[in-house]
């Protein structure tokens, strides 16, 4: 990480969405992992939830927290994987302006060094909706760990070099 100790953090305000049909907040382990990321590294929880595995209930989620000027990006939590009832990448598909390809690829590389080839049973991806960033991380712990150390946490700190996600929001929504 190339932190530029000279330019200021800026904090920004994430939302959190655990996506799961057995999670309830006394056992989300992996939202309680990335919900102190996110607050140790200086920034706004803006608001957390649950969603059961369902592509409408997760686009509904999202697209509430999009139209929040408050809300300046999402992370998830679950539904990432090949079963039938994951169907978080397809609820992104819904609300989505661009796909941020680069983000699912560094993912599996990531988490390549950890789980190995299993990592290609991931589909990890990261949005632009509406001006907003949407991050799609797999529900394990391991995984949340992988995609806030390893990504997240220096994207979203705006003195990361050369650049970051930051930096970019504001001109997120130019035509």
């Amino acid at each position: 990480m190339a932190i530029d100790e000279n330019r200021p953090f800026r904090p920004i305000a994430i939302a959190l969405l655990t996506v799961s049909d057995t999670r309830t907040p006394a056992n989300d382990t992996s939202g309680d992992i990335l919900a102190g990321r996110i607050e140790e590294a200086g920034h706004t929880l803006a608001a957390r939830e649950i969603s059961h595995d369902s592509v409408e209930e997760i686009a509904a989620h999202l697209h509430r927290w999009i139209d929040d000027e408050a809300i300046d990006a999402i992370v998830t939590t679950g539904g990432t994987g090949l079963t039938g009832r994951d169907v978080t990448p397809e609820a992104l598909d819904r609300v989505k302006s661009k796909d941020i390809p680069g983000f699912g690829e560094l993912f599996r590389w990531l988490s390549y060094e950890t789980i190995g080839t299993s990592t290609i049973q991931s589909r990890a991806c990261a949005v632009v909706a509406r001006g907003t960033y949407i991050f799609a991380l797999p529900g394990s712990n391991g995984a949340v760990k992988d995609g806030w150390d390893g990504i997240l946490a220096e994207q979203l700190d705006s003195r990361n070099r050369p650049c970051n996600f930051v930096e970019l929001m504001p001109r997120l929504r130019e035509r």
